[in-house]
């Protein structure tokens, strides 16, 4: 039987979830939750940094039929939230309904991204242009569905 490797090509169910419980994303129907219903797998080559690290390095190892819960810790998910993704811009700049929490799309030095409204203030407004779930440690129960080598 096939085990993943860093460059195994490989088909995964997986649930994702904040530490709380709280799921963000799944490949499978989530049980009490209608917003997630069955999908495909999720089908990927690792080592061309597709996923985040922590989970193509929990992959690794593991046979097809296999399952387990990992944690990956913010820097080996989306990273830590850095200061330098914030900015401030007069509220011209975006749609006069603005409101916190909001996610814009902005043009930046390399194309568009999405940014989240972090705070609506008088005359101006601050961007959050770091990932939505930045910051955050997360939970995923894999599955490992197939491998090809």
């Amino acid at each position: 039987m096939s085990v993943i490797t860093e460059k195994s090509k490989v088909k995964v169910h997986y649930t994702g979830k904040f530490t709380d419980g709280v799921v963000f994303d799944s490949s499978k129907a989530v049980e009490g939750d209608d917003k997630f219903t069955d999908k495909d797998p999720i089908e990927v080559e690792l080592g061309k940094q597709l996923l985040i690290p922590g989970f193509e390095s929990a992959l690794q190892g593991m046979k097809e039929g296999d399952t387990k819960t990992v944690t990956i810790g913010a820097k080996d998910a989306y990273g830590e939230i850095l200061d330098d993704r914030f900015q401030e811009v007069e509220k011209s700049q975006v749609p006069p309904t603005v409101t916190e929490g909001e996610i814009l799309q902005a043009n930046g030095p390399e194309g568009t991204m999405v940014v989240t409204v972090k705070e609506v203030k008088e005359n101006t407004v601050v961007l959050n242009a770091n990932h939505p779930l930045a910051g955050k440690d997360l939970v995923f129960d894999l599955e490992v569905v197939s491998i090809e080598d």
